[in-house]
C-alpha cells in the first residue's frame, strides 16, 4: 500500500496518458474500434457514438493527468475514473464476450487501475 501512496502521482500521470490515447477513437472511429474490439461499425450513428465514446475516455485520461498534479481534486478524479473504467469492464464482461480476445489488454489494464485507485481511496479515507 505504501508503494501506491508514494507513487500515486506517477500512476495517475502514466495511466492518464495511456487513457488519453483513446482520442484515436474520436479522430478515427474505425481504427479505434478495430484496435480495441477487432471489428468496426459503419454509418453516421456509429460515428457519433464511437467519437463521443473516444472523447469521453480521453477526457477521463486528461482528468487523471490533472489529478496527478492537483491533490485537492485527486479523490474526485479517482472516483470518476474508477466508475468509468468499471462500467467499461462490466459491459464487456456482460455483452462483449465475443470481443474478449481483442479487448482483454484494455480490460486487464483498467481492472488493475480500478484496484489501485480504490485501494488508494480506501486507504486514504481510513487515515
Amino acid at each position: 500500500m505504501k508503494l501506491i501512496f508514494s507513487n500515486i502521482k506517477w500512476i495517475m500521470l502514466i495511466s492518464g496518458l495511456i487513457t488519453c490515447s483513446m482520442i484515436l477513437s474520436a479522430l478515427h472511429p474505425n481504427l479505434g474500434l478495430t484496435l480495441t474490439f477487432g471489428e468496426t461499425m459503419d454509418g453516421n450513428l456509429a460515428n457519433i457514438i464511437v467519437r463521443n465514446w473516444g472523447a469521453l475516455i480521453a477526457i477521463v485520461g486528461g482528468m487523471l493527468v490533472y489529478g496527478a498534479y492537483h491533490e485537492q481534486n485527486r479523490n474526485l478524479v479517482l472516483v470518476v475514473a474508477s466508475i468509468s473504467k468499471s462500467i467499461f469492464i462490466l459491459l464487456n464482461l456482460v455483452y462483449g464476450q465475443a470481443y474478449l480476445a481483442k479487448s482483454s489488454p484494455a480490460l486487464v489494464f483498467d481492472s488493475l487501475l480500478v484496484i489501485i485507485f480504490v485501494s488508494y481511496l480506501a486507504s486514504k479515507s481510513s487515515k
